[in-house]
């Protein structure tokens, strides 16, 4: 049974995530919040499986309320609820370590679809989008010693399914792709994202920006 906890402002909305939750036999409402900190304690109490997080709520946004999860060392796998016209807090939800985004917009039918996705341990992006935000808002550093020292430890395998996990890819994709199983591709994906030291499919993309492995505009 996956374990779901809602973190909505609004409460109608809050209220419309639930019921579509209470829809399927394989979910349970672990909790709600209307607020951030709430959504924390709520969360570090319950041990959810996925975090719904909304992304802007009062007392504390959901940005800084998923930073405080992973610090205190949550296991949920965060996905923040957000709007179009959000753009720029997407791009930093996921730099704070959420596991993707879904759109409010999402057709209901999709919801659980997704949430079941992000739960066995992939994420939920839309590739086109995903491109948009990392290319609209990403200001790309150096690369410091110790993200070099990481890179090197890569081996070309690996980096192989960096690129296709920064195209967006699924690990169906990837492994028609590479012409490898799917427990091949699983297993390429654990162990690159051990080594990038990240903790999602979609920290491996931001990643793979900020260490211009991708660059924007690639297409």
């Amino acid at each position: 049974m996956l374990k779901v906890f809602v973190a909505e402002d609004e409460a109608l909305v809050r209220g419309g995530l639930i019921a579509l939750l209470e829809l399927e036999p394989d979910m349970e409402l672990a909790g709600e919040a209307s607020d951030g900190a709430a959504a924390v304690e709520g969360v570090l109490r319950t041990h959810p499986d996925v975090v719904l997080m909304d992304v802007r709520m009062p007392v504390l946004d959901g940005i800084e309320a998923t930073k405080r999860l992973l610090a205190a060392g949550s296991r949920a796998r965060v996905v923040m609820v957000t709007t179009f016209d959000q753009d720029e807090y997407v791009y930093r939800a996921l730099q704070a370590g959420a596991s993707g985004f879904l759109l409010k917009a999402l057709a209901p039918e999709r919801l659980a679809a997704a949430i079941r996705t992000i739960a066995s341990g992939e994420s939920v992006l839309d590739p086109a989008l995903t491109r948009r935000l990392i290319e609209e808002y990403l200001v790309r550093p150096e690369p410091d010693a110790r993200l070099s020292a990481r890179l090197e430890d890569l081996t070309d395998r690996e980096r192989e399914v960096w690129l296709l996990l920064a195209d967006g890819k699924s690990n169906a994709e990837m492994g028609r792709d590479l012409f490898l199983s799917d427990a091949t591709i699983k297993s390429h994906v654990t162990r690159l994202l051990s080594k990038l030291g990240v903790r999602s499919r979609v920290g491996a993309v931001v990643l793979a920006y900020e260490s211009g492995l991708v660059r924007p505009g690639r297409r």
